[in-house]
């Protein structure tokens, strides 16, 4: 199709929702993109018969038209080879990444970078303002695109915006860091509703908002010269629940679990990590609690071992790959001096799985270990518990992730402290199951009645209200 389709919903992301295959005859498909984002939204695209606006995938391809796969409205944008190293390796994930995590890694702070990204912003912005209905909702996605708002606005002020970010808000000592703060926080304010991960970053942002710009505030409504109101807020984002549990309970997944477990050795605890390979997610501390717990003879290689999946991620992000150097060479040095032949101590792989696996992965562990340094949700937590249908198994959660708001049974660590996981750990294994029980029990009640459906359905609902809109897409989305 060439006509660009006009929607009453609009997501607009950094990605589309679908990954390019091209087979050995060139021919070129589509499948559903892995990850938390398109799990979320997907849903809530085909309730509102929507379009979803973001890049396809690889550079300096001419502009795809508009088209329509599995029933989704998918709009590309381009970025080229320069695009991609600036705005997206350099300013969202080497300057915005890094400091909204902590500063964990420094971020870097280059003017080049920063024109690239007010540059893709207007492009993201120019293609919502084509694709939006008259009066539409338009709902954009974290950190890449948080200049889209208050560009959109000044194109068309008759939709009604929404942004979200999924991972942390910095508070202001951190934030004050960026040469284009104000930039940034007028961005955002371009939107009526601000969502957030926990209510702590919704606080600092209103509290940078009135200390940086000067607007007034008053608990989580920012009230603009012009006397649009703006409110921030935390929706905590979550899983579809029902979609991991019928996963979980399937028989190729039941079996596949008993499969990974007899290759193992079936060990009386099999301990699992999954993450993106990301210096954030606390996977070298870990294994280094892990390592030591072997060493010391706590754990026996006979008995436990530990699963780590690190999924490729950013791999041409200098960062990334000394992350990727210090893990292999950790796992490689506790397997080397604690394993034995058929035996490795950690099972390390460094690879992508499809969602069958990785719910058999979650069905085969009876201790999943979840320790970011910084994390906004983590929603690799939510699904290992959603796909515990039996009510067993364990979670040990950093404090430091936002699931740890929610997930409160887990057996909580801070990610710094290595005798803290290593505690924690052996606490995990030794529980009996009347105690595993209990605490998989309340974590399961809490994702199964706040999964990705209320999530979205409680964003959208609180654009009824505003002044000068429209509910239509509110209405229909609460119908769905």
């Amino acid at each position: 199709m060439s006509a660009t389709p006009q929607a009453d919903l609009v997501i607009v992301a950094n990605r589309l929702p679908v990954d390019r295959v091209t087979a050995p005859d060139g021919s070129v498909s589509w499948r559903t993109s892995p990850g938390g984002l398109v799990t979320a939204l997907e849903p809530v695209l085909r309730a509102n018969d929507g379009a979803w606006i973001g890049w396809p995938g690889s550079a300096d391809e001419e502009d795809v038209e508009p088209f329509v796969e599995d029933g989704l409205q998918l709009v590309p944008v381009s970025l080229s080879a320069q695009e991609v190293e600036e705005f997206y390796e350099g300013f969202s994930n080497g300057t915005l990444w890094p400091l909204y995590h902590d500063v964990i890694a420094k971020p870097e702070f280059h003017r080049e970078w920063w024109d690239s990204y007010v540059a893709v912003n207007e492009r993201f912005a120019d293609r919502a303002a084509e694709v939006a209905a008259q009066g539409a909702t338009v709902w954009v996605q974290d950190y890449q695109l948080q200049l889209v708002p208050q560009m959109l606005r000044e194109r068309r002020p008759d939709l009604r915006i929404g942004f979200y970010l999924h991972i942390p808000f910095p508070p202001a000592e951190l934030f004050s860091q960026l040469p284009w703060r104000r930039q940034i926080l007028e961005g955002l304010l371009g939107a009526d509703l601000i969502g957030f991960q926990l209510p702590g970053a919704a606080a600092n942002f209103v509290r940078l908002v009135r200390s940086r710009v000067g607007h007034k505030t008053h608990r989580d409504t920012i009230y603009l010269p012009d006397g649009r109101p703006v409110k921030a807020t935390a929706f905590p984002i979550s899983i579809d629940t029902a979609g991991f549990e019928e996963l979980a309970r399937s028989e190729g997944v039941v079996a596949r679990a008993a499969e990974i477990r007899e290759a193992l050795g079936n060990p009386r605890t099999v301990f699992l990590g999954v993450d993106r390979l990301d210096y954030t997610k606390g996977i070298h501390s870990r294994l280094r609690a892990y390592g030591e717990l072997v060493r010391d003879g706590r754990l026996d290689v006979e008995d436990a071992v530990f699963v780590q999946v690190a999924t490729p991620s950013r791999e041409r992000v200098e960062q990334y790959r000394i992350l990727r150097d210090e893990i292999e060479l950790l796992v490689g040095r506790v397997n080397g001096d604690h394993g034995r032949i058929g035996r490795p101590a950690i099972s390390y792989l460094h690879a992508s799985h499809p969602r069958e696996e990785m719910a058999a992965l979650y069905r085969a562990a009876d201790v999943m270990v979840v320790t970011p340094f910084r994390d906004g949700m983590n929603l690799v937590a939510k699904e290992y518990v959603a796909c515990r249908v039996e009510g067993d198994g364990a979670l040990v959660l950093s404090e430091f992730a936002g699931a740890a708001a929610e997930l409160r049974q887990a057996w909580l660590v801070n990610p710094y402290d290595i005798d803290g996981i290593k505690a924690a750990l052996l606490d995990a294994a030794a529980a009996d199951a009347k105690e595993r029980t209990r605490r998989m029990r309340a974590m399961r009640k809490t994702v199964v009645q706040h999964d990705v459906a209320r999530w979205a359905r409680d964003f959208l609902s609180e654009f009824n209200g505003l002044p000068d809109h429209h509910d239509k897409t509110v209405r229909r989305s609460r119908a769905h």
